[in-house]
């Protein structure tokens, strides 16, 4: 028979006395996909053909204990967990031979106990749960993205490649026309794209015009049937929807304040005869979530005179400042806790902010504190890890840098 078990109650792995090949352990990551059910098939499949006797089915939280609504998600995982678990019950039933008998399936909700920024996080709490149960491979379903509409499966394998598990992806059929960058259409989401785009009508035309009526009507249902399944994630939902839009409304003054001082302080420096600027790049880490509330931050800083976002990586913002006033008003993260306040509520405003974390860096100039990640971004070597022959070269000044034309 097959047994079902909790993570902190499976062993290592069984050994098989049946046959001269030695089984394994395996790890399958999983989160709702359209290939999801495929890929318990497929593990099934091969566990009750002798090539695994423990499967571990792990969700990787992309959320920490004690956020505001991680009970609830918490509560999703485990349910999906439970419900992965009986279809390879099932399908182990079904397998033919006694092989399929012996199998243990075990599910477990990893990660929960701190904040996953990008695939090299993901992979060391993997790694870890993978070495505490003897687990040596990891079987990935090919539509896995447990981060939202963005897709983790690429970088995940590049990175699993660099530790002693054997990676694979389960060789089942994806969709005939995946679309990665929409969700599925709700006539939910469809009636709130609707409702925002009328009101955003009548703002700028006449709402007591018949006219205006018509074409406000037929410009809603035309960005509604391309935006809908494009500009949200989940399906509005009573009451936080509309908590988020009062708490948006409280938070549109407050944006204004922020940058109408800005735009203050800016001119006076830029008045000032002797130009006391100090551009500089940093790195802050922001704990917004991604998606929605992620670009809402992102552009809040742009909108702010003084601060510029130029690129978003996974939960790090990198943000040129034009003065020390505008980068040490990024690091005490005011505008992070708004924002955490508009999408989760007042306790969520309340954690830490990247000074008090730590989670910030200055990228340029003499008070830098990281280097510039510019190399490893597209792929090279940093000074860091460029090797003992490249600081040789450098130090020789026989690099390709440092040849000119005569």
């Amino acid at each position: 028979m097959w047994w079902v078990a909790d993570a902190d109650d499976a062993g290592g792995p069984v050994t098989n006395d049946a046959g001269p090949t030695p089984r394994s352990t395996v790890v399958v990551p999983v989160e709702p996909s359209p290939t999801l059910r495929a890929t318990v098939s497929h593990v099934a499949e091969a566990a009750a053909d002798g090539e695994f006797d423990a499967i571990h089915f792990v969700e990787i939280a992309s959320w920490r204990d004690g956020d505001p609504g991680s009970d609830d998600r918490s509560a999703e995982a485990r349910r999906v967990l439970e419900r992965v678990s009986a279809w390879a019950e099932a399908d182990l039933d079904d397998a033919d031979g006694d092989t399929g008998d012996d199998v243990t399936v075990v599910s477990a909700l990893i990660g929960a106990d701190e904040y996953l920024f990008g695939p090299e996080d993901y992979v060391e709490v993997l790694a870890e749960y993978a070495g505490e149960h003897g687990a040596d491979t990891v079987v990935l379903d090919p539509e896995y993205t447990p981060v939202g509409n963005t897709t983790l499966l690429q970088p995940l394998e590049f990175a699993l490649s660099n530790t002693s598990l054997s990676v694979r992806t389960a060789p089942v059929g994806r969709p005939t026309r995946p679309e990665r960058l929409r969700s599925e259409a709700t006539g939910v989401r469809f009636a709130a794209m609707f409702g925002l785009s009328l009101a955003f009508y009548f703002v700028l035309g006449d709402p007591l015009y018949w006219f205006d009526w018509v074409t406000g009507v037929a410009t809603a249902t035309i960005v509604s049937i391309t935006l809908s399944r494009i500009s949200f994630d989940a399906d509005p939902a009573i009451p936080r929807t509309p908590q988020r839009l009062v708490r948006g409304a409280i938070y549109v003054p407050v944006l204004l304040y922020e940058i109408v001082v800005a735009n203050l302080v800016v001119a006076r420096v830029i008045l000032d005869p002797r130009l006391p600027i100090d551009p500089t790049l940093n790195r802050v880490r922001v704990i917004v979530g991604s998606g929605l509330p992620l670009m809402t931050l992102a552009n809040s800083i742009t909108l702010t005179p003084g601060t510029l976002t130029v690129r978003a990586r996974d939960s790090d913002l990198y943000v040129h400042s034009l003065v020390p006033w505008a980068r040490e008003g990024l690091f005490d993260g005011s505008l992070e806790r708004w924002t955490r306040f508009v999408y989760y509520g007042r306790s969520a405003a309340r954690l830490p902010t990247p000074r008090e974390r730590d989670d910030h860096a200055i990228l340029q100039g003499p008070d830098a504190t990281e280097e510039l990640p510019i190399a490893a971004a597209d792929g090279g070597a940093t000074g860091d890890d460029a090797g003992p022959e490249a600081a040789a070269d450098a130090e020789s000044g026989t690099g390709d840098e440092g040849v000119t034309d005569a």
